[in-house]
């Protein structure tokens, strides 16, 4: 038992407000260690529910979105790029930060265009996630796009070396040989897969 008295439990279904007041890291306070416009690094004073007191890093970063272009021919557009932190070469879905002003769709859709040269013809919101739950606060937008047309630009040579138009049912096969590796592209990916074996997209 810990020193407020909570008893944790397993349970199912809906959490109680008093098993969520039980569970609750608090924060007593946050000092800024850096700011710019893509990233606040900052170090939060956080208690436990036992009681303990520790510090933690957090970063918070503005709202990303992932779109998965998906052809008739069921094969998705994606990005060969290197990754500099990884030192790797890996196949990505389009995508980027969202601006605060914009319509996240629209926003979305525009990534895609400016990155691959491909205008996306409609998009459909499949889900949202946090990548690094613990330690990062950036909420990850991913989109369905239903066919593309080009539009006679080139890809951005900073952000591909190349396109190419995967085949769906290789995506996983990619994914276990560690050629797809970021959050986005992964859960993207995996998010369509489920929703075409459940039925749920034809």
């Amino acid at each position: 038992m810990s020193s407020f008295g909570c008893v944790p439990k397993l349970t199912l279904g809906n959490v109680t407000d008093n098993e969520e007041t039980c569970g609750k890291w608090i924060i007593h306070s946050e000092r800024v260690i850096d700011a710019t416009r893509r990233a606040v690094l900052s170090i939060a004073e956080v208690e436990l529910p036992d009681g303990v007191r520790f510090e933690q890093y957090v970063l918070r970063i503005p709202r990303a979105a992932t779109v998965l272009v998906l052809d008739d021919d069921e094969r998705v557009l994606m990005l060969w790029r290197h990754r500099f932190i990884l030192d790797r070469w890996v196949w990505e879905l389009p995508g980027g930060y969202l601006a605060p002003d914009e319509e996240p769709a629209e926003c979305a859709a525009r990534e895609v265009e400016e990155e691959t040269g491909w205008r996306p013809r409609n998009m459909e919101l499949l889900l949202t996630f946090q990548p690094a739950v613990g330690t990062i606060n950036q909420q990850n937008l991913v989109f369905l796009a239903r066919g593309a047309d080009p539009t006679g630009l080139p890809p951005d040579i900073n952000e591909t070396a190349k396109i190419g138009w995967i085949p769906l049912a290789e995506a996983y096969d990619r994914i276990v040989k560690g050629e797809i590796v970021g959050a986005g592209s992964v859960t993207g990916i995996m998010a369509v897969l489920l929703a075409k074996a459940e039925g749920r997209l034809s």
